[in-house]
């Protein structure tokens, strides 16, 4: 007599109760706080009369009325400007000695190796804010070493928080705390690639410099996207850096950037719902830029195979 297997009670569902404290994070601290920002940029606070008394002020639809005054605010389009120009110096010279980094690290009869990769990597595991803080009192020269030296040696002493040095005493805190991040991404890539690779290379008389330009370079092509990718990212959403520095100059504004520009209209001006249109704003343009970037690399990557 042969009796049926039954299956273990529950094993159906298990996948799903694996996957439910996940989906329960992602829908509590992501999915709802993205569509209630959306939400509150479809409305506005209507005030009726001088907006005293129960009743005076009331939530009603402003359809895009929110999106439209953020595309024409001077100051919105202006922070994005100087996002630009920020991003136009940190992205290259970020990526560009991360690069050197891996290569002079991935070379051979390297010495205290284990010990250069940490010294690099270390400033990335200093908190943003720790950074802004030490390099801005650095750049005042009323408490700077390097100011205290410049003086002692006759030499002109510039100051980094005013005008057009703003934007490189900005940069060299994001190039200083994010080329170690990079490094290893395109490092662990580099240690990747078969050792067979070079010594073929070696056998036909290629230099170190031109394994390093015509192999491995091209070998970590995609660490390459992905860490530009990253960089891109973070470029947009800079704010730590401008408002740390916000009380020790005057050339950084309380809409530096476009975030600070959301920060002073949901917490300082107190209007949320023109923050929430321009973080959907500022969110949309990361995605396009990030996406268009990801897709030209594709492409690209396709077109390679194909020829």
């Amino acid at each position: 007599m042969t009796t049926a297997r039954r299956k273990p009670y529950g094993v159906k569902g298990a996948p799903y109760a694996f996957l439910l404290p996940a989906t329960v994070l992602f829908s509590s601290f992501f999915a709802l706080p993205i569509g209630y920002a959306v939400w509150l940029s479809f409305h506005k606070v209507h005030v009726f009369g001088l907006g005293l008394g129960k009743g005076a002020r009331s939530e009603v639809w402003a359809g895009v009325e929110n999106y439209t005054d953020a595309l024409t605010d001077s100051e919105l389009l202006d922070g994005a400007l100087r996002v630009l120009g920020y991003g136009c110096i940190v992205v290259p010279v970020m990526l560009g000695l991360a690069l050197l980094f891996a290569l002079m690290l991935d070379a051979e009869k390297v010495r205290l190796a284990p010990f250069t990769r940490l010294a690099i990597f270390l400033p990335y595991a200093v908190p943003g804010v720790v950074a802004a803080l030490l390099w801005g009192f650095l750049y005042l020269p009323d408490v700077s070493p390097f100011s205290f030296v410049l003086e002692k040696l006759g030499l002109p002493q510039p100051d980094l928080l005013d005008g057009g040095p703003l934007y490189l005493a900005l940069s060299n805190i994001a190039v200083w705390g994010g080329t170690g991040f990079n490094m290893i991404v395109i490092y662990t890539s580099l240690r990747a690639v078969p050792a067979e690779v070079y010594e073929a290379a070696k056998l036909d008389g290629a230099t170190p410099l031109q394994i390093a330009l015509r192999i491995k370079i091209p070998m970590v092509a995609s660490s390459l996207v992905l860490t530009f990718f990253f960089s891109i990212i973070a470029t947009l959403q800079v704010f730590n850096e401008p408002t740390t520095l916000k009380p020790l100059t005057n050339s950084v504004s309380t809409t530096w950037s476009p975030l600070m520009k959301v920060y002073r209209d949901a917490f300082g001006t107190g209007d949320i719902h023109q923050a929430a249109a321009e973080a959907v704003i500022i969110a949309l343009a990361t995605l396009v830029l990030s996406f268009g970037f990801l897709r030209a690399a594709n492409r690209r990557d396709k077109q390679e195979a194909a020829g």
